[in-house]
């Protein structure tokens, strides 16, 4: 007989001990926990800014436990680029509304633009998210990742002219200057003029970087 202890024929044996998280957060693992992070995490990102953000605050926020945070998205800059990845979203469709190029391209393109940035709902997360960009180099380097694999490089894709990449980053300054001057700086005239005459003062811009040899 071998060594150990005797136990009757058929007795199964003692369950195994379960590896993983705790079981508190296994129960928070229920429907719809991961959807609740990432909600908690776009509103503290928006409100406090990257640096200010922590995982511990996002859990409490999502009512959940930290650890939950970290299996389902691992670093706080994982979790940044999954919230910003989703605040995005609007602006990721972009290259989509672009496609084909022509000769109203850049009218198109500052349409686009501007038809997210004079909606409150999708244009405050949106400065908010360019804000901690602005102020901190992680949260820099994970918009910069997003914005040129997501949107800018899919544009330039479809431009027949030298230096597409560079053209479609001029434009997208061109914007993004006048996005901080008007809702960030808020500084009038741009601040307060109407966007169909901005569009029609921008757009022949656009077209020349996008579409002139």
């Amino acid at each position: 007989m071998s060594g150990g202890r005797d136990e009757a024929p058929g007795t199964p044996p003692p369950p195994a001990r379960r590896r993983g998280r705790p079981a508190r957060a296994a129960a928070e693992a229920g429907l719809g926990a991961r959807d609740r992070i990432l909600a908690a995490a776009r509103t503290e990102f928006a409100a406090r800014g990257y640096d200010k953000t922590s995982v511990r605050g996002i859990a409490k926020a999502a009512g959940v436990d930290a650890a939950l945070v970290h299996h389902y998205f691992g670093t706080k800059e994982q979790v940044f680029a999954a919230a910003i990845e989703l605040t995005f979203a609007p602006a990721l469709t972009m290259p989509d509304a672009l496609a084909g190029g022509g000769a109203d391209v850049g009218e198109r393109m500052a349409r686009f633009m501007f038809g997210i940035w004079e909606n409150p709902v999708s244009r405050q997360p949106l400065l908010a998210i360019m804000r901690s960009a602005l102020t901190n180099d992680t949260a820099a380097a994970v918009l910069r990742g997003l914005i040129e694999r997501r949107m800018l490089q899919r544009v330039a894709g479809e431009l027949d002219v030298p230096d597409p990449e560079f053209r479609v980053q001029l434009a997208a300054g061109h914007l993004m200057g006048i996005a901080v001057l008007r809702y960030v700086i808020k500084m009038d005239p741009v601040a307060s003029a109407d966007p169909e005459e901005i569009i029609a003062m921008v757009a022949p811009t656009l077209q020349r970087y996008l579409t002139q040899p």
